[in-house]
């Protein structure tokens, strides 16, 4: 099965580290990231949760639920989880589910069968809270995923999700944005107080409409 952006994000219920979870139930009105691993006791997913655990506070402030995945049974994950406080100097403080089934993978399209019939890929999906998929990202296995950058494109998900505006290259949380083309420079008036620079008639820049004293009239 192949998710696509828009789809509805499958729901499943799933043994985690920490108990028995129904996907949808357990993201509820919140954001969420789920990210795959090809298996327990691997190097660079190893340095990854540990960042994830970190950054906790970063995507709780967004409300963002993070939760992580591999097709090992649930007493692997306990074990890995202490190797991952020790190497990490964190402990681990989201679930992880134990997909030893592969029907989350399975679900989700994580096993890619070119690589390996049983390991699932670095997948990552970012689930609005109407539990459609915003965005997909699919690392190869030698290479640590950025979540520095999972934030920055939540913060632009979910500031586009609000105004009529899109985030430009390398955008970052409190740059100027874009004025959608569909919206006139007449209806851009009333939501953009602040004014626009019209570059092009299609490539209005405008500063960001939440950063803005006054402004911030929803799309």
């Amino acid at each position: 099965m192949s998710i696509r952006l828009g789809d509805e994000a499958p729901n499943f219920t799933a043994l985690t580290t920490q108990g028995e979870i129904n996907f949808h139930e357990w993201l509820g009105d919140s954001w969420g990231v789920l990210f795959s691993h090809p298996k327990d006791y691997t190097p660079v997913c190893t340095t990854e949760l540990g960042m994830a655990a970190r950054m906790k506070p970063d995507f709780e402030k967004r409300n963002v639920k993070i939760i992580g995945l591999s097709v090992d049974p649930l007493d692997s994950h306990m074990g890995w989880e202490k190797d991952i406080e020790e190497t990490q100097g964190t402990a681990v403080n989201f679930p992880m589910i134990a997909d030893s089934d592969r029907k989350v993978s399975d679900l989700y399209g994580m096993i890619h069968p070119n690589a390996s019939d049983t390991f699932t890929v670095r997948s990552v999906f970012v689930i609005g809270p109407d539990k459609k998929v915003k965005l997909t990202l699919t690392y190869p296995a030698s290479t640590g995923r950025n979540f520095d950058e999972l934030l920055r494109v939540i913060d632009s998900l979910q500031l586009t999700a609000n105004y009529s505006v899109a985030t430009p290259v390398n955008w970052k949380d409190g740059d100027d944005c874009i004025i959608v083309p569909a919206v006139s420079n007449e209806d851009a008036k009333e939501k953009f107080p602040a004014g626009w620079k019209e570059l092009k008639p299609y490539l209005r820049v405008t500063p960001q409409p939440n950063k803005v004293k006054g402004e911030g009239q929803s799309a």
